[in-house]
């Protein structure tokens, strides 16, 4: 009798221990979701499914599970052996096994009340809750055809100096938005509010620029063309384009805002400025009506520091003038001796060399290419000649097109070299065509080699000659 009574405590004991250590959604996945899965994956994001509940997630379970093993999700493509980043949004390897123990366990919803709290997103899609917001005018997209890069002018919100503390881009439709980006300007007295304007690109049947034109447009006899809000009529007139930026923020794919707050610091939108936003849109064979939006945070006092790009600085440009520094102002390496031929699978690009020129916190690496970008690499040179990586994206996807937070203090007379390969082959499945030269544009079958690079400075600093390009 005493036997079977310890049996059966024994037994409860084991019961009891199975159910405290059995993994949960509550108790152990929602956490892990909330911190680095929901940002996506909530109604009115980009990712196809919601995960905000058991009730949204538990269908997926065994898809979550493949994702996170194969570490496709979340998308973080820097290889771990190179840089610190801030914001990492990989998983580690417990939270991995958290959520595989999770689905292979039966994915259990567990009790309700071990749930940590909702996290509270903004409404509307925002990933940060705006508190003054720009909307742009709709613009038809044509469900066939190739659309230039436009750029249009719009009367910035602010009246006074204002430091804004965040920027953020909502897509309309994100199915034909390739890209949004804008900069505060200047006004002058010759810009035109709500007109939009572009390079007449001459282009051969295959979409490849004519002998002697660029996909970027910026060469000798060009045509701009333009075009009113609300209006079809396109007018065209020799010359170059009267608008310019500077691309102080860009929506692209996986990168939707930027945050200064976790610097402490913010970005300096003078009284009277313009807002130029460039618009490239790519159709998707229907015809779309997109209405984006710019949202903002504003300081209440002037921040300690200020967030610049490196095409920033329109009177003093961060990038020191030098006959190489014009084609990097554009956050593009544009080289005359950049061509993929076809079905090359690893073609490697002509490098970018830079020098800094002053001493440099660097605290944002964004590499950017179009759908044959196969890897990026940004390394630097110290000036007692050691040698560091600090970015290597073996696994470059332009669905993704993240940035990657540091923090990376570089005395004077560093160096730093980017570079990037490209897949050309039938092996890249986002490759449109493999037997096709391909040369550097704006379009998506087109490349680029934007190595962007975000500096942190003291408010008042000089953001003039930071840096030079070599080559």
């Amino acid at each position: 009798m005493v036997h079977l009574i310890f049996a059966g405590l024994a037994m409860a004991m084991t019961v009891q221990a199975t159910e405290q250590s059995a993994v949960t959604f509550t108790k152990d996945v929602l956490p892990i979701l909330q911190k680095n899965c929901q940002s996506c994956h909530r109604p009115g994001q980009i990712a196809p499914m919601s995960l905000v509940t058991y009730k949204d997630a538990r269908p997926w379970a065994k898809a979550i599970k493949a994702a996170v093993t194969m570490r496709k999700m979340p998308p973080w493509f820097a290889d771990q052996k190179y840089g610190h980043f801030t914001n990492d949004r990989s998983l580690k390897q417990n939270e991995i096994d958290t959520l595989v123990k999770w689905v292979d366990g039966g994915a259990a919803e567990g009790n309700p009340k071990d749930a940590p709290p909702p996290v509270e997103w903004p409404a509307d899609g925002w990933a940060i809750r705006p508190e003054v917001v720009v909307e742009l005018p709709p613009h038809d997209v044509p469900a066939k055809g190739i659309l230039e890069w436009e750029l249009i002018a719009l009367p910035s919100p602010f009246k006074s100096d204002t430091w804004v503390t965040s920027m953020e881009i909502l897509p309309g439709d994100p199915s034909v938005v390739h890209h949004i980006c804008f900069s505060f300007e200047k006004h002058l007295p010759a810009t035109v509010y709500n007109r939009y304007e572009w390079v007449q690109v001459p282009r051969d049947e295959t979409g490849n620029p004519t002998p002697g034109n660029s996909g970027f447009g910026e060469l000798p006899g060009m045509t701009i063309a333009t075009r009113d809000v609300g209006s079809s009529e396109v007018k065209l007139r020799p010359g170059k384009p009267s608008l310019r930026q500077n691309l102080d923020f860009c929506y692209l794919p996986g990168n939707t805002y930027d945050d200064y707050r976790a610097w402490n610091a913010g970005k300096l939108v003078p009284a009277g400025s313009d807002i130029i936003v460039s618009l490239h849109y790519t159709a998707n064979g229907s015809d779309v009506v997109d209405r984006s939006k710019i949202g903002f945070t504003v300081a209440k006092t002037p921040p300690p520091k200020k967030f610049v790009v490196q095409g920033a600085g329109e009177d003093t440009p961060v990038i020191a003038p030098t006959p190489a520094s014009e084609r990097a102002v554009f956050a593009s390496t544009y080289n005359p001796s950049f061509a993929i031929p076809p079905n090359t699978g690893s073609y490697v690009a002509p490098p970018m060399d830079i020098t800094f020129l002053k001493d440099v916190e660097i605290v944002r690496l964004r590499p950017h290419a179009h759908v044959r970008g196969k890897s990026a690499q940004y390394r630097i040179t110290y000036p007692d000649g050691r040698e560091e990586i600090v970015l290597d994206v073996p696994h470059y996807d332009f669905n993704w097109q993240l940035s990657y937070g540091t923090s990376l203090k570089v005395p004077k007379g560093s160096r730093m070299r980017f570079g990037f390969t490209y897949d050309n082959s039938p092996n890249n499945k986002f490759n449109p065509d493999p037997n096709r030269w391909v040369y550097q544009g704006f379009q998506s079958w087109e490349e680029m080699m934007a190595p962007n690079l975000g500096f942190l400075l003291d408010r008042d600093a000089d953001v003039g000659g930071l840096m030079s390009v070599a080559n």
